[in-house]
């Protein structure tokens, strides 16, 4: 496993989530890992179709209260 960055975007609306996280792994090589956190409810649609889009490996979420943590594999 390579290095791994973590971005908190709580309090952020759509589509700043997702624009930030393309930002974030941009910086990362292929295979690192991003964790992002966000509690906009949108971003639990937003966040695994962008993934899905721009080939990323969405390894998991988890909910923790009113966040959601998001752990992304640059693909």
């Amino acid at each position: 496993m390579g290095p791994e960055i973590e971005i908190d975007l709580r309090g952020l609306k759509c589509p700043l989530p997702v624009l930030r996280a393309r930002k974030a792994l941009a910086s990362l090589a292929p295979g690192n890992l991003l964790r992002l956190w966000a509690d906009d409810p949108v971003a639990v649609i937003d966040i695994p179709h962008f993934c899905r889009e721009a080939g990323h490996e969405l390894v998991g979420t988890e909910e923790t209260g009113a966040a959601t943590l998001y752990l992304i594999r640059k693909g």
